[in-house]
């Protein structure tokens, strides 16, 4: 999209042919005799010329209409139309110029703006460069949905006690809802996913446009005479209040109302809200959500015959253990009463006496002997030949201490003894002069020596 740009120039028609005029009155201008040449122009050639003709023609100023297709998008830009009960208009508001505005733009919102047509030149689109925003009051379609609102709930059409509950586990449910819409393969894909094990029939019918409420209202009474469905479900995906009005129109409203089989109605998105809603049973906030709450009735089910399985599982386990345990006593008791364990239990109680009498033998033996080893260590203890052993080693340690202390032990290790002219041992060097005689005693002998 691009913004206005102002030019001159103008573009008038006559007799088939189409010149420029600068001057903005138009020339009339023959059919080309000569063909195809050089009158003809390219596309974009074209479509600039148209743009100049719009933009020069058309000078800004105010439209009033109700706000439709409402985008934001991320670059601050917000595309919209302005529609009334004859047309649609295409507009944008730029970035700087919806930052300044104080109205809150939304769908079906009625409004006066001021803007100047300009043509998005890539596409060949006409559009209105909004430059400011008035709310005009409540939009046409927003109003009417509110006066049917009242009017049918005060002739009950939405009273509580006119909701009827869901069955717990419906094992055939009609969707009527557009067969090629993505609401309905969302729809089933969930019910796939969650193993969901009831029969769904899609009915199929317009859920947008001139006709459509009239369709599935059509489609909801077929439905209830064929007496096959449990549940029904109308709905479709999210759109504008325009996509979803089919499901504000009166026809339908009362037909849900007026339906025996329970109905959930799931329309649009969480935010949408339709008069079918209000006159269902139940509402969901979208088809996916209607197919969990159907489907988890089911799963709610399932998980509850599963635990009754395994705890009818384990108290089957546990009784055939208790059986098992009450057969095994009553065999041991059958078999303890039988002539073959009374020999049996006779010969375990002569096999017991013999191993205790074993027992007895061996612990008086074992006594007696250990008796007599005391008796027999005692004995010894005073007998005159252990005395004499003891003390002969006793002797024999001291002889071999006077011996290692005896003067030829320590010759014969070496040492010897210096004995004076007196042949007493010299114990001193002070006791020894020079020229003194001295005799030296070795182990194999002794030897005369001479101080010096």
């Amino acid at each position: 999209m691009t913004p206005p740009t102002g030019s001159e120039g103008e573009f008038s028609r006559a007799g088939g042919g189409v010149t420029r005029s600068r001057s903005g009155r138009g020339e009339a201008g023959g059919t080309d005799e000569a063909g195809p040449g050089a009158g003809v122009i390219s596309v974009g050639e074209f479509t600039r010329r148209v743009k100049r003709l719009l933009e020069d023609g058309m000078p800004a100023g105010w439209v009033r209409g109700e706000v439709s297709n409402l985008k934001t998008q991320g670059s601050g830009h917000v595309y919209f139309s302005l529609k009334d009960a004859e047309a649609t208009l295409s507009a944008v508001l730029f970035r700087g110029d919806a930052a300044r505005q104080s109205v809150v733009l939304r769908d079906g919102l009625q409004v006066v703006v001021f803007g100047q047509v300009s043509v998005y030149e890539p596409r060949g689109q006409y559009q209105l460069v909004v430059r400011a925003v008035v709310e005009d009051g409540v939009g046409r379609l927003q109003r009417e949905f509110e006066a049917l609102k009242r009017r049918l709930a005060e002739e009950g059409l939405f009273a509580p006690e006119r909701k009827r509950a869901l069955p717990e586990m419906p094992r055939t449910i009609g969707f009527v809802t557009s067969p090629t819409g993505a609401a309905v393969q969302d729809f089933i894909q969930i019910l796939r996913r969650r193993s969901w094990r009831g029969r769904l029939v899609i009915l199929p019918a317009k859920v947008q446009g001139e006709g459509a409420a009239a369709e599935m209202a059509a489609m909801l009474r077929a439905a209830e005479a064929l007496g096959m469905f449990d549940l029904l479900v109308i709905g479709r995906g999210g759109g504008s209040l325009e996509d979803l009005w089919a499901f504000n129109e009166e026809p339908l409203v009362r037909a849900v109302a007026a339906c025996t089989v329970p109905i959930v109605s799931a329309v649009g998105h969480e935010i949408d809200i339709t008069l079918c809603d209000f006159a269902a049973d139940l509402r969901a906030e979208t088809p996916s959500a209607a197919a969990e709450l159907i489907s988890s009735r089911f799963i709610a089910c399932v998980e509850r015959v599963t635990r009754a399985a395994e705890r009818l599982g384990r108290e089957v386990e546990a009784g055939a253990e208790a059986a098992r345990r009450r057969l095994e006593h009553a065999g041991s008791r059958l078999r303890l009463l039988t002539p073959a364990a009374l020999v049996e239990r006779g010969y375990l109680r002569v096999d017991d006496q013999r191993n205790r009498l074993e027992a007895a033998l061996h612990r008086s033996v074992r006594e007696r002997r250990h008796a007599l080893t005391q008796r027999a260590a005692a004995f010894a203890r005073v007998s005159p030949e252990m005395r004499i052993r003891l003390e002969s080693q006793r002797l024999l340690g001291l002889w071999k201490r006077l011996e290692a202390a005896s003067p030829a032990s320590v010759l014969n290790r070496g040492f010897v003894i210096l004995r004076d002219g007196a042949g007493q041992p010299v114990l001193r060097r002070q006791a020894l002069a020079a020229g003194a005689r001295v005799s030296a005693e070795f182990a194999d002998g002794r030897a005369s020596l001479t101080v010096d």
